[in-house]
């Protein structure tokens, strides 16, 4: 995908805030904790990164529950394949 980088870094800070958001109300982190865990799983890539974004192709909540619940989260909690309803209503 190309885009400017504006549109790179309001994508990037949406990503963080869902991120954090799940690690703080599916995983039980402290604000702190997941805003941290979020700049460190969603790093600022420059422009001539090869893969740059690369990270976005997978929803944030996916990679959260990954983090969470392990490589087979689908397995061990079903309920939790998709986004809940919570977390499509974010902003």
């Amino acid at each position: 995908m190309t885009w400017s980088e504006a549109e790179y870094l309001a994508y990037l800070a949406q990503e963080r805030l869902n991120y954090a958001w799940v690690l703080r109300e599916h995983g039980g982190m402290t604000p702190d904790a997941a805003g941290a865990a979020a700049l460190d799983d969603y790093p600022y890539e420059p422009a001539d990164a090869p893969y740059r974004g690369l990270v976005f192709h997978d929803e944030a909540w996916h990679w959260a529950m990954l983090r969470i619940h392990g490589d087979r989260y689908r397995v061990t909690h079903p309920e939790l394949d998709g986004p809940s309803a919570a977390y499509r209503a974010l902003p």
